[in-house]
Parts: C-alpha cells; structure tokens; sequence
C-alpha cells in the first residue's frame, strides 16, 4: 500500500431532492466533500495511508468536516483551522433532460482566503509517494497559483510523484487564466487527468480534423508532445442520453499506448457528483499496486460507475467490492 497526500478545499455540498428546483425547495441533503477529499477517500477505502490538508474553521461546521473524514480513516494532522468560514455550494439535482446545476456561495471561505502555505512541507512530504491536487485550488486566487506551483516544487523536491486533475471550472475562473496557468503547473506533474475539451481550450491544441478523429489517443498524443514529463494521462468519456442515464468509457495513455475500458451504461444515475474523483482514485491505485494498464483503467473506470449509484460527495466502496463488480458485472445479487 502506498502513502498519499491530497490538499485542496473541502465544503458544505447542500442538494436538492430530485424532481425539485432550489428556489422551492424548503429541504436540502447536506454532504462534505471536495475533488482532493474524495480522492483520498477513495484510496484510504482501498487501504492506503492518507493525508488530507486543508483549511476550515473552527466551528461546528469544522467540527463535522473532521468527523467525516475520521469515519473514513483520513490522517487529520495537516487540516489547519481557522478563518471565518466554510465553502458551501448547491446542488440542484437534476433529472431527465434538466441537467444539474451548481451554485456556489465559498468567497471568503477559511482555504480560500490562505496567503501563505502554513503546513510544514517538509513534513507534509516525508515518505510520501504521491501529491494530489486539482486545478480547482490554483482557481480561487492569484495567491492560490502560485501556492500551488510552490506545493508541487517542493513535493518534487521531497522525491514525491505528482497527480494533477486539470478539473476546470468555468464559474471559478476564464479558459485564458487556466491556460496560462496550466503551462506553469504541468511542467512538475507525472500523472494528469485530462481530456478533449482541456486539450482544446485550455492548452491550445488544434481540434482533430475528420482523418485524425479516428485516433483515439489523438489528444493524449499531443498532450504528450508538450508535456514529456508527464508518465501518464487518464480521463473518462461520457455519453449522455439525459441527467439519469449515461455511458462511461475510462481511458488511459501510458508508455505511448492506448486503453480503454468498456462501456458501462448507468441508469438511473442516483448522484453524478464525485464520479471522475471516484475515477482518478481507481487510477492512483492502480498505480500504487503496479496494475497492468488494462487492469487499472477497468478498476478505475468500475469504482466510477459504482460512484453514480450513491449519495454524496465520496465513494463508499472497497477494493474487493469494486474488483466483485467488475468482475460478476451490473444487476446481479451478490449472495
């Protein structure tokens, strides 16, 4: 088993219940949750040692986020408190043809409004074979950018193998400052999530022309080309027939070659939330057990699938529960 850091902001996710709009809805599910959480979530289920580093407040809020993650054995040491706030967004669930929406209400927030790396790095980076982070940190400020870049500096130099989920969002920060940002951050980073869109919008990789389209690895391809120091790039393809119903192919590109999984159609969707989250633990696993490619692409791309089934934020599913359903396949009891 393999020792894993991921830092980033953790939040009150509060949801609408399906069939309902936010504005009439006079109850709301809370979770807890956050893309470097819920990866470290799920690998901490699939029996590595975590650290999670955050920052929250110390409130009753704070309080909760500590709980959940002690109920998943999060090592807790690097979560700092203090600030004025916890980042909260909502979620109106959708279904059918009405996509989901976010709303978010996290300005002002405890992790946001850092300045300053206030962790020991040294000591957040001893023995430590992977660093997780997502784009959405380096999203929240110009202070943010360049933390992150300083975090991946010194976990580079603390011998650490870097993960990095571009997981750009659009109501955080534009297409240009991602871009210009990313071509800072991903010269440090061994293992990226990316995809199509990333590769056209955010790093300015010309769009395949009807020939080229017939490569799947297109975009893998020259992403690679910019990036040599990247080892591997891995990230889902997602049909969608409506809010409830998907396809979801993993993918990967490892030692200039090709995998795919196969397709798995969910419906219904109870909760797509975390889904590429649940996808990128299945990955970093894999990577830390040294699967054979085929092998981690099919684990990840199962624990993703599984991932739609539940509620909340993280993935709930263990190693052997993932392994099972990949194996035995949809619908069927296990007895």
């Amino acid at each position: 088993m393999g020792k894993v850091v991921t830092l980033g902001e953790i939040m009150l996710r509060l949801s609408t219940q399906a069939g309902n709009r936010l504005v009439q809805s006079d109850l709301l599910q809370a979770h807890y949750g956050g893309g470097e959480a819920n990866v470290g979530i799920s690998l901490a289920n699939y029996g590595h040692d975590i650290i999670f580093a955050s920052k929250i407040p110390d409130t009753a809020l704070g309080d909760a986020v500590f709980k959940h993650l002690r109920r998943y054995r999060i090592d807790t040491r690097f979560l700092l408190t203090g600030g004025q706030r916890l980042g909260t967004y909502y979620l109106e669930t959708g279904i059918g043809e009405r996509a989901a929406s976010v709303l978010y209400d996290r300005a002002g927030s405890s992790f946001a409004e850092m300045d300053t790396l206030e962790w020991d790095l040294a000591e957040l980076f001893r023995e430590v074979d992977i660093f997780h982070v997502s784009g959405i940190t380096p999203a929240l400020s110009k202070r943010w950018q360049k933390m992150t870049l300083e975090l991946m500096k010194q976990a580079k130099k603390a011998g650490c193998n870097i993960s990095f989920d571009i997981n750009y969002r659009s109501k955080l920060w534009s297409q240009q400052e991602a871009g210009q940002t990313l071509q800072q951050l991903l010269p440090y980073v061994d293992y990226c999530s990316a995809g199509k869109l990333d590769a056209i919008h955010l790093l300015g990789i010309d769009e395949a022309t009807s020939k080229q389209k017939v490569d799947k690895a297109f975009y893998y391809r020259k992403m690679q080309q910019m990036f040599p120091n990247i080892q591997l790039f891995y990230g889902t393809k997602r049909t969608v027939h409506s809010a409830s119903a998907n396809q979801l192919i993993g993918t990967i590109w490892l030692e200039n070659k090709y995998y795919e999984s196969k397709i798995h159609d969910i419906d219904p969707i109870v909760d797509r939330v975390g889904a590429g989250d649940a996808f990128a633990g299945g990955i970093l696993h894999g990577l830390l057990v040294e699967m054979l490619p085929q092998a981690m692409v099919d684990f990840a791309t199962a624990a993703s699938a599984l991932k739609h089934t539940i509620h909340g934020d993280c993935n709930q599913f263990s190693k052997e529960e993932v392994e099972r359903f990949k194996e035995v396949g949809s619908g069927k009891i296990s007895r």
